[in-house]
């Protein structure tokens, strides 16, 4: 059987210029569905530090999934999926411009588009729908037989949940990694790198940087990213972290 390409493509600050699951999180505190000292009390000072670079995006990221599943706990399965069609109506073409643009040129040489995200799978599917992927996986929020948001998630935001996804991929799809493509931003995308032939970095976060430099074979083969304003720029994994 005749082996496939793949493109692995993680969705927060590698597709979207953002989070899903943030916009997700201030639309359902818009519309009510959360109350805002949810996200006044909990996170705002990690996003002020984050926003002013002063502390860890994962850190910050991290608590605000605590803080969104917490939220979610009780909510209805519609309700999530009604405001998280309202994310992707509103807020879907908010992409970088490289990542959208790889897409098209993977589409056009008939390779596999796979999207593996951290997100939320019914933000996901979404998503992945606007911009024809083949095929999706997400963190999956569990719902009870009445279709009420348990608390109980399945991650998808870390190595350990990716690699097994993309082993499940290239069991469905008879993938060729060594030819394959993985592009992610955070070290929760280490594992998609390690596996492909060709790893692509966006916009790196500084732990992901750190950890590249560590692995001489992954340093030398990847490729990392910088989109600012209308400007892409290629840069070298020696990049001086500071």
């Amino acid at each position: 059987m005749k082996k496939t390409t793949a493109a692995f493509f993680d969705i927060d600050g590698t597709i979207y210029r953002d989070s899903l699951l943030i916009e997700h999180f201030k639309m359902l505190v818009k519309y009510e569905f959360i109350n805002i000292n949810s996200w006044a009390g909990r996170v705002k000072e990690k996003f002020s530090k984050w926003e002013s670079r002063r502390g860890n995006y994962d850190d910050y990221l991290l608590e605000l999934v605590e803080t969104y599943v917490d939220a979610l706990k009780n909510l209805r399965e519609e309700d999530m999926d009604f405001i998280a069609k309202r994310v992707i109506e509103l807020k879907g073409d908010k992409v970088y411009r490289y990542t959208r643009e790889k897409i098209e040129e993977h589409k056009r040489k008939g390779h596999k588009i796979i999207i593996i995200s951290g997100s939320p799978d019914f933000l996901v599917e979404k998503m992945a729908k606007k911009y024809g992927a083949d095929n999706f996986t997400g963190a999956k929020y569990k719902v009870d037989t009445s279709g009420v948001f348990t608390g109980e998630v399945i991650p998808m935001w870390d190595g350990k949940s990716k690699k097994k996804a993309i082993d499940r991929f290239c069991k469905e799809y008879n993938i060729d990694l060594s030819k394959s493509f993985a592009y992610g931003d955070t070290t929760g995308d280490l594992t998609m790198f390690k596996n492909v032939g060709f790893p692509v970095a966006i916009n790196p976060a500084m732990e992901l940087i750190k950890k590249v430099k560590r692995e001489k074979e992954l340093s030398e083969k990847i490729k990392i990213i910088v989109e600012r304003k209308d400007v892409i720029y290629k840069i070298t994994a020696d990049v001086k972290v500071m």
